[in-house]
């Protein structure tokens, strides 16, 4: 219990300093251990300049720019359930392929979400 108030403890910059660190440490997690965070901060990398060519208004390239990012997010989130439910349970389980489908299901709704946005920024 001592190590949870170690981290709660913290406060001010300290606490800002500590959260950058994590934040870095959890995207290069990602980077290194998620082919499929790899595939979409490429494509990130490609449509985020896009958004600012093709989008017209502020509006446009933030909706843009923010479907993408919710991407990246989500994929996140799915890996960190993903990683949660093979160091629960390493032996299959109808409740561990529920969470994991469910996450999946998540990506899917966000590049959807993704697609559906551009679609109507770019064809009003």
């Amino acid at each position: 219990m001592s190590d949870f108030k170690e981290f709660k403890g913290k406060q001010g910059i300290t606490r800002l300093i500590n959260a950058l660190g994590y934040s870095r440490d959890g995207l290069a997690a990602a980077w290194k251990n998620e082919a499929a965070f790899r595939e979409e901060v490429l494509l990130a990398a490609v449509t985020i300049p896009l958004a600012f060519y093709l989008g017209r208004t502020g509006v446009d390239r933030a909706l843009m720019i923010g479907s993408i990012i919710l991407v990246l997010i989500v994929e996140i989130l799915n890996s960190a359930v993903e990683a949660v439910v093979d160091k629960a349970s390493p032996e299959k389980h109808e409740l561990a392929k529920r969470a994991k489908d469910m996450g999946s299901a998540a990506v899917l709704l966000s590049l959807v979400n993704a697609a559906a946005v551009w679609a109507c920024v770019l064809w009003p």
